[in-house]
């Protein structure tokens, strides 16, 4: 409810999506999310916070695929205790009251974790796909979509427009039949611009022009901006900048930012998964660092909230 109400205008604080670029171990998930909720709790007068979990990755050729596909990190693939682990994971966070956000990759995924889910993102790989956009009709948690890795807000607020109708398609149901599924449409879809390959998009100018781009196809021009990816031209660090600008445009009157999404982690920076001839070698793990995209560490999180 909280987070439809600031879509809808009725909260003012701003949301912010925040955690590891992906989990991949439930250790320090679980702690990452004990020090979250109490860093919440301090924050909460202008604040939402919600914890990234995800766990399934979108590779832009070939990778880890992650935490639900391949838990073990070592290609052994065990869907089933991905299942069972991330799961565990989304209920440790709904115990402490700590509201999980993720990006649907799957149809299917969503019949095992929907029930604990507060926040999906549809990423800038698959917003183009109908196959996402037709899910995010029928998921009951607002959706948002982000620009695409060339930096077209096009395809995004094309998939607001598609996503807010009522579809029928094929998919499975929660006791794993086969089914037709009809939706009946997300009204809580937003945009997310997260920069492109070659350029980014928290500046003011681009935020307003997708603002004015958004009113302009009757939508609300609500907006969250992505401090990482393309924004951050890939150097976790320059988060801080992003996140400081946009602090500033809300401060200086534009109250239509309504979300922030931030990559962080226990540790600062990122980590190859440690494989050698053997294969996968857990013992050169480094604890809490990501093994995807490279995070600022807990110190600066806390600060910078």
């Amino acid at each position: 409810g909280s987070i439809e109400n600031i879509l809808d205008g009725k909260d003012s604080r701003i949301m912010i999506i925040i955690g590891p670029c992906s989990i991949h171990d439930i250790k320090s998930a679980g702690e990452y999310a004990t020090k979250l909720k109490t860093l919440s709790d301090r924050v909460s007068d202008k604040f939402l916070i919600v914890m990234r979990t995800y766990f399934e990755k979108p590779r832009t050729s070939i990778g880890w695929k992650g935490f639900i596909y391949d838990p073990y990190l070592d290609g052994s693939n065990n869907i089933n205790k991905g299942l069972h682990l991330s799961r565990k994971i989304l209920l440790h966070n709904a115990r402490i009251g700590l509201p999980s956000a993720t990006e649907y990759l799957e149809s299917f995924t969503p019949q095992y974790n929907s029930d604990l889910i507060s926040w999906t993102a549809i990423g800038a790989r698959t917003v183009e796909s109908p196959q996402h956009r037709q899910l995010a009709s029928g998921l009951s948690m607002p959706v948002g979509f982000k620009n695409n890795t060339e930096g077209n807000i096009k395809v995004a607020i094309n998939a607001m427009l598609f996503a807010r109708e009522e579809h029928s398609f094929l998919g499975i149901n929660e006791l794993g039949v086969p089914c037709i599924i009809n939706t009946s449409g997300n009204p809580y879809t937003h945009i997310v611009l997260r920069g492109s390959e070659t350029n980014t998009n928290y500046d003011e100018k681009n935020v307003k022009n997708a603002q004015s781009q958004l009113k302009a196809h009757q939508l609300p021009p609500k907006i969250m901006i992505d401090c990482s990816h393309g924004n951050s031209k890939k150097d976790h660090g320059q988060q801080i900048v992003v996140f400081k600008n946009i602090i500033q445009q809300i401060k200086d009157g534009n109250k239509d930012i309504i979300g922030i999404m931030i990559e962080s982690n226990l540790n600062s920076g990122k980590q190859p998964i440690p494989r050698d001839l053997m294969g996968f070698d857990p013992t050169k793990l480094k604890y809490g660092t990501s093994i995807t995209d490279a995070c600022i560490g807990w110190k600066t999180t806390e600060s910078l909230l």
